[in-house]
């Protein structure tokens, strides 16, 4: 999987990703990390990007050419035509689902607006996908795109060391993950789940499919309308 990040500051995406399981899935080249700063494309000596917004209004807008100029350098490197992220509260929200469909792409080029916003021009010429992290307005695109190449990257075949830790963790089936325990057995006069100690491997799938259900119906009741459930956890839910 290759990514590459058109922004204003390459540097604070590098940092936020170049560590811990996605910095060393590009250090095996599992991954990589191409960002371009837009400014480098500017056109002018002090590398402005941004100019006042037709028809008046606060604040500026990043302009179209440099944003296209940025894309083209990228698209001259690669071989065939890209997706391309832009991310925006106006977007559809980001889902395990969407990760899943990102993560079967050879590259994905990702847009980080600034300002208030960036031209409507240049977006209808390169963007495919309008993504937001939630409803809820940040500073610029780069912090949402971190999160995105963050999630799709655990898809990537060999990322993660155990394979199965992406399809059992959080909204696989759209159910929110069980509750997990670690050592020491008693902590603070709180014991782990005596089913977790039987080593009986099916009543602890068992359990932990039940708490799954119960928990999604507790914390988020809105992913059980396309959970996949048995009529007993049904009626479990029911009684809740």
């Amino acid at each position: 999987m290759n990514y590459h990040v058109l922004t204003l500051f390459p540097e604070m995406v590098e940092n936020g990703l170049n560590t811990s399981i996605i910095g060393r899935a590009m250090e095996k080249g599992l991954l990589s990390l191409n960002t371009v700063n837009i400014r480098d494309y500017a056109g002018n000596k002090h590398g402005k990007v941004d100019d006042y917004p037709y028809g008046g209004g606060a604040g500026m807008v990043m302009q179209a050419e440099p944003v296209y100029q940025a894309y083209l350098a990228v698209r001259q490197k690669i071989s065939s035509t890209p997706r391309v992220v832009y991310l925006t509260p106006q977007g559809s929200v980001f889902t395990q689902e969407k990760a899943k469909e990102l993560a079967k792409e050879e590259d994905l080029v990702f847009l980080c607006g600034h300002y208030e916003g960036v031209d409507e021009r240049v977006l209808e010429e390169i963007v495919t996908d309008y993504l937001s992290v939630g409803d809820y307005v940040l500073t610029g695109g780069e912090l949402p795109a971190m999160v995105i190449i963050d999630a799709v990257s655990r898809m990537v075949p060999g990322v993660l060391s155990n394979e199965s830790s992406a399809s059992e963790e959080s909204f696989s089936g759209n159910l929110l993950e069980y509750p997990q325990y670690s050592r020491p057995e008693v902590w603070r006069d709180k014991a782990v789940p005596s089913v977790l100690l039987s080593g009986h491997h099916g009543n602890v799938e068992k359990w932990r499919r039940e708490q799954s259900v119960m928990r999604t119906a507790k914390w988020r009741p809105d992913l059980l309308e396309k959970a996949e459930l048995t009529e007993q956890e049904r009626k479990m839910i029911q009684e809740i």
